[in-house]
């Protein structure tokens, strides 16, 4: 779907969280029970930016994915350590 989301009517938005559920529920307990609450709770008041670092974040493989969020490895991508940490701070607070 294109980036600029402020043309998207209601029910594009709705399709749109329906396809994000889809492709943040991996089937690995350890990356579910971290981008679904985040995408439920707190993708819908991130800024447009920050929405699109974190759909890009969904194009990673999941071992890569499982790697960063176990914190064994960090992401080479600016953008994807920006969301991996934002989603780790969320469950794991200072």
């Amino acid at each position: 779907m294109s980036e600029d989301r402020s043309q998207m009517t209601a029910e594009d938005l709705a399709t749109e969280k329906k396809r994000l559920w889809w492709h943040s529920r991996r089937g690995m307990l350890e990356l579910d029970v971290l981008l679904l609450p985040f995408l439920e709770e707190v993708y819908s008041d991130l800024s447009e930016e920050d929405q699109a670092k974190y759909r890009r974040l969904l194009d990673c493989e999941d071992p890569d994915l499982f790697q960063w969020f176990m914190q064994n490895a960090r992401p080479q991508d600016p953008d994807h350590a920006y969301i991996v940490d934002m989603i780790l701070q969320r469950v794991q607070p200072s």
